[in-house]
């Protein structure tokens, strides 16, 4: 369901996930999909949010309503300020995003699975993501490195694990267009209170089953949805620095004539 849903979500936008590709890829991220030998530094990943870009955010809008709107909410976003905003078209709104049962003046709430089944299957509702990017220490990086570090670890009930959140309840629910990646660590010493013990540290990706997208497509794929996430953490950032640059010329003419004015009134004090 969600990758018919995708296919008609195209029509959004117009360009296909094959051709959003223009954005650069994050150091080390091609090597985390072709499983390269050296070492990953995953932590220097940078999702390079533009949220004045319309178009990374469209596809941004249609990539979460296909695969993460049916778990997660945007409680604080209503459908109609997210349409308005991102230029999506009422007949859009209604025929590819809007759930049968809602309006567009309603808050975005997940659709698909009750918090009962959630609790059931992964052991906690999963959160909602209006403010996923400003509560996290990171913000649009942190989402982005989540996102691209999924990896096998048959020890989980779901049988994968994150690097950037260890034990994550949250399945690889984008392994299908990534690939589904092995994570290879070496043993190395560490001192810990004084003694040497052994421990493990990450070194690199290995692709053990490749995805639908190429590794650049799938990097645009994150970058598009962090940067509709981070859209939605606060929809009026971009208006609000256009403002900010007429707010502090005003505050700066306004300082320049208050000091003429002083000047004019203190000229004939000696």
């Amino acid at each position: 369901m969600s990758k018919l849903l995708l296919a008609l979500l195209l029509l959004l936008t117009g360009p296909s996930l094959a051709g959003a590709t223009e954005e650069p890829v994050a150091a080390g991220a091609e090597a985390a999909h072709e499983g390269e030998a050296e070492h990953v530094d995953w932590h220097s990943w940078h999702a390079g949010n533009e949220v004045s870009n319309l178009s990374s955010l469209q596809r941004g809008a249609r990539n979460f309503f296909a695969y993460c709107a049916s778990c997660h909410s945007l409680k604080y976003m209503r459908y109609s300020r997210m349409a308005e905003d991102l230029k999506i078209s009422t007949e859009q709104l209604q025929q590819f995003i809007l759930p049968p049962d809602a309006k567009a003046a309603d808050y975005i709430v997940a659709g698909g699975l009750s918090p009962a089944d959630a609790t059931n299957w992964f052991g906690k509702e999963p959160p909602d993501l209006s403010l996923i990017t400003r509560a996290r220490h990171g913000g649009g990086d942190y989402v982005y490195r989540f996102l691209k570090t999924f990896y096998v670890d048959p020890s989980r009930p779901t049988n994968a694990n994150n690097l950037q959140l260890d034990g994550a309840a949250m399945p690889a629910i984008l392994s299908d267009l990534g690939g589904v990646q092995e994570a290879v660590f070496k043993e190395v010493e560490s001192v810990v209170d004084g003694r040497k013990v052994v421990v493990k540290e990450f070194s690199h990706f290995e692709l053990s089953t490749p995805g639908l997208l190429t590794p650049a497509q799938f990097d645009s794929f994150v970058r598009d949805t962090v940067n509709f996430l981070d859209y939605v953490g606060e929809p009026t950032q971009v208006a609000r620095r256009q403002i900010g640059v007429w707010v502090v010329l005003f505050l700066l003419a306004l300082t320049w004539m208050t000091w003429l004015l002083k000047k004019e009134y203190w000229k004939d004090v000696h």
